[in-house]
């Protein structure tokens, strides 16, 4: 009988081959990359290089939705993780200094992310799967299209394998493939070349859309002398100048990274993709300040830069109905947004998990599965979507406005800013925020929300809530500026320059 190909061996494929195989399912992932990198963990950090995985080497969230599915559901994992140095951070434990009640409360044991770095994550992740019974890995496998029936009249087209080349060490040469398939997982993330791979079965009317992301990135990472212990935590460890923002992310085995977000259309801040630049410009700000200083820490990469981000939605469900059914997108081959939120990973297995659960409950290429599987996009993976390309849309509204031309700012609202826009985006930033640093009930429903344990606008949907977020924001006109932590733009830029 036919199993499961996953197609990729990132996140969202070895999540997906765990799940599937730990309902019964044998499972194939074929995987882009010919080696299965080295075989101790720093090895795996300096010298795995991976082309399906070209964020690799940036900064990376696993919110506490990720951490607590594996906890429920491969605990195992979870094991190695924290065995290999991935250590927990709970974030109730550090509650603001000005909140009214610090003291615990029920529900604080799930708010608890996973700090490490993304090579660390594949390379434990990888060995669990490798141990899984049921589960093949095929590497230097390369997908060339996808098996299938056509669809007739009342019927649609079905996926039933896929054709791919892999390398053969006993001929010398790459050696054709062709895997039959109860389901096909596209886990090739956000290159995903599945619309290809479709439309040559003549499968066509798929949904899809996609929207600039408006900025990129630039990351580094460090680690932390012997017997020097991180800088001490008040808030966050990171903030947003207008012009840029940027942030600390904790990692494993005392590595941290530190990542600036830039405007696509300020060549002005290019700079800060060289190690020099990038240096003085960390020095420079008080909240990173402490991390790079040369006596707590020190670089242990280059500069990696991240450019060309779009957020995409592929569905293979249009109005009730599937276009195609036998294979399914996990992960960013379905869903994906800008990386500043930090949800991709976390949504990839949440992802991998819930159509695991759909493959286990009955045939995963009828109608009624493709339904299913739909489903979890439409009411897991869109609100993120829909909200993340809301912000990256007044991100950059904002910075046309303040830095750019009216005729851009014209193109990109297709007019004047929505006004229910502008108040959601002035109720988050002068009624949300300031809340959450005072208020323990808030402070829990936007960390619920951070982590993706509920929804992007359950803040809002409590009423609770709510009435204590708006009383704040009634309260803006009232409250002293928040003061800026950093140098204004132009000093910033004379920064840069120096270190050029």
């Amino acid at each position: 009988m036919p199993g499961v190909v996953v197609i990729g061996g990132g996140v969202a494929g070895l999540t997906s081959a765990l799940a599937l195989s730990r309902q019964g399912w044998e499972v194939t992932v074929l995987e882009r990359e010919a080696s299965a990198g080295p075989a101790d963990l720093e090895g795996a950090f300096s010298r795995w290089s991976r082309r399906g995985v070209p964020q690799a080497r940036h900064s990376h969230a696993f919110l506490a939705r990720l951490r607590n599915l594996l906890r429920d559901r491969a605990p195992d994992v979870l094991a190695a993780l924290l065995d290999n140095g991935v250590t927990e951070l709970r974030f109730t434990e550090n509650p603001p200094p000005e909140i009214d009640d610090p003291g615990p409360r029920p529900g604080d044991e799930d708010l608890v992310a996973l700090a490490c770095r993304r090579t660390t994550f594949d390379w434990v992740l990888r060995r669990c799967v490798e141990a899984s019974p049921g589960v093949s890995l095929v590497p230097g496998a390369a997908v060339e299209g996808l098996a299938g029936v056509p669809g007739t009249r009342g019927r649609v087209p079905r996926v039933t394998g896929v054709r791919a080349l892999a390398a053969d060490a006993g001929r010398g040469r790459d050696a054709s493939l062709e895997l039959p398939a109860e389901l096909v997982v596209d886990a090739s993330g956000r290159n995903s070349r599945l619309p290809s791979w479709l439309a040559e079965l003549g499968v066509s009317g798929w949904a899809e859309e996609s929207e600039d992301c408006g900025i990129l990135y630039s990351s580094r990472f460090y680690r932390l002398l012997d017997g020097v212990e991180p800088p001490p935590q008040d808030g966050p460890i990171g903030g947003d100048l207008g012009y840029m923002k940027y942030a600390v992310f904790p990692g494993d085995n005392r590595t941290f990274s530190v990542t600036f977000g830039l405007p696509t259309g300020d060549s002005a801040m290019r700079p800060l993709l060289q190690p020099g630049p990038f240096q003085a410009a960390a020095s420079a700000l008080p909240v990173t300040r402490a991390w790079v200083d040369g006596v707590t820490a020190v670089p242990i990469t280059d500069v990696a830069a991240m450019t060309k981000l779009r957020s995409r939605m592929r569905r293979l469900v249009v109005g009730g109905l599937p276009v195609v059914t036998g294979v399914v997108p996990v992960g960013d081959a379905a869903v994906h947004t800008n990386p500043l939120y930090g949800r991709g990973c976390s949504l990839a297995v949440a992802h991998a998990f819930a159509v695991a659960d759909v493959a286990g409950a009955g045939n995963p290429a009828s109608e009624a599965a493709a339904v299913a599987l739909d489903h979890i996009i439409a009411s897991d993976l869109e609100p993120w979507y829909r909200v993340s390309v809301a912000q990256d849309l007044q991100e950059r509204a904002a910075w046309e406005r303040d830095h750019g031309d009216r005729d851009s700012l014209g193109t990109l609202l297709g007019g004047d800013a929505p006004p229910a826009e502008d108040l959601m985006r002035s109720i988050v930033r002068d009624g949300l925020l300031p809340a959450a640093r005072t208020d323990a009930v808030v402070l829990r429903a936007f960390l619920r929300g951070l982590n993706l344990l509920s929804s992007p606008t359950a803040f809002m949907e409590d009423p609770d809530v709510a009435a204590r977020v708006l009383a704040v924001w009634q309260e803006r006109d009232t409250r002293p500026a928040a003061a800026v932590e950093g140098p204004t733009k132009d000093e910033f830029l004379g920064i840069l320059a120096a270190a050029a």
